[in-house]
């Protein structure tokens, strides 16, 4: 039995997910482990792009239609045999030491029975969902109100491991024996709130929930991801469906109140949605104007980006690898700093992106001459 599984779900973003290997692959350097990716029928060529890039280096489950996230980690969960399961993003990549430090700390604790991390946003701006607390009715209430500081267990510290209620799917390490304990992900849910649904269960089982310092990216998605009428869809109907199975006992005057805010917070969803929409149809939309790169890394790199950026017409600076350390004192008002990711390692890139100050706005990208593709939080350029 092998010490640790990653599995990742995938659909369409193979670019993502090819560096997410990538980097668990560095993470997991003196780790018995295995990585399962499940490809949910993406029409990008993921398939054959992985076969070319990883070969046997990892374990592909090619589905011919689209099972969603519950189904798919379930898929590969009940193939593989390991101490610990990886329930990864594929739009995340991994601090070298991520992986060793979140295995330690389970090893040491045998009542934890899930860990989630400390997630980064595409800005390096640290993302509240890494800690979060049971959407109960009153929680829920509150949250739809606007009062979100319980919900996301704000008063934790960021730079200690401390007891959480629920776990990021993004990054959600998991004990095999608490799995085979409350069973698998819920296949009611296609996609959101099988995280929720799986934490609750596991401290119902008896054991702990936790956070831990250890550090990741999450770009969530492709910008349109969550513009789409379909993303709001099945983001309010895992909302519902968790509250009816958890909570649908209660009484009437409780779950009224909470289901019609869940369908009110839907229909102003759907109409922010329609507001972006018509403003691209117009042209309106000025989100990617303007945009200015700094690309960091090695001369090679450098000299492969400025042709690349040349080509496509990108506004662009070049900073010598050596130059990293003080690259916040040289700030210009640039869009994305571009990391050279075949000699930056990704945990610097992670601490050097949450180094920069939130007024400079800049989002982390990153290159590698592997691949010769800039990857950030909205656009795939080669």
């Amino acid at each position: 039995m092998k010490k640790l599984t990653v599995v990742i779900v995938s659909y369409n973003v193979r670019h993502y997910l090819e560096q997410c290997i990538v980097s668990v692959q560095r993470a997991a350097q003196d780790i018995d482990y295995e990585i399962y990716v499940v490809d949910n029928a993406s029409v990008d060529d993921t398939v054959s792009y992985l076969h070319e890039r990883f070969g046997s280096g990892i374990n592909l489950i090619e589905s011919q239609n689209n099972l969603g996230f519950a189904r798919a980690n379930n898929l590969a969960i009940r193939q593989s045999q390991s101490e610990y399961v990886l329930l990864l993003n594929p739009d995340t990549f991994v601090a070298e030491d991520a992986l060793h430090t979140v295995l330690d700390f389970m090893d040491h604790h045998p009542k934890a029975g899930g860990v989630g991390v400390k997630m980064h946003n595409a800005d390096g701006t640290l993302a509240p969902e890494s800690r979060r607390g049971l959407p109960t009715p009153w929680v829920s209430m509150l949250k739809m109100l606007g009062s979100s500081r319980r919900y996301y267990m704000s008063h934790l510290s960021w730079d200690e491991p401390g007891r959480i209620e629920v776990m990021s799917g993004a990054f959600c390490m998991l004990r095999r024996e608490v799995l085979d304990q409350v069973g698998l992900l819920d296949a009611d849910f296609f996609m959101y709130g099988e995280d929720i649904d799986l934490s609750y269960r596991i401290m119902k089982g008896g054991y702990e929930n936790w956070y831990v310092p250890a550090s990741i990216v999450h770009y969530k998605g492709e910008s349109t991801s969550k513009s789409s009428y379909g993303y709001v869809h099945v983001f309010y109907q895992a909302m519902l469906i968790f509250f009816r199975k958890h909570y649908g006992h209660l009484s009437f005057l409780v779950t009224l109140p909470i289901t019609l805010a869940i369908y009110v917070r839907a229909f102003f969803a759907l109409v922010h949605t329609l507001y972006w929409r018509v403003k691209m149809m117009l042209g309106l939309d000025k989100w990617y104007a303007d945009e200015r790169y700094c690309f960091v890394g090695s001369p090679s790199m450098l000299d492969e980006c400025r042709q690349l950026a040349k080509r496509k017409g990108l506004e662009a600076r070049f900073v010598d690898i050596s130059q990293l350390p003080s690259l916040v004192e040289q700030l210009q008002p640039e869009s994305y700093v571009v990391y050279d990711t075949d000699t930056i390692p990704f945990s610097q890139v992670i601490s050097h992106a949450a180094s920069l100050p939130s007024s400079a706005k800049m989002r982390i990208g990153t290159y590698s001459m592997a691949t010769k593709t800039i990857i950030t939080q909205h656009d795939i350029i080669k």
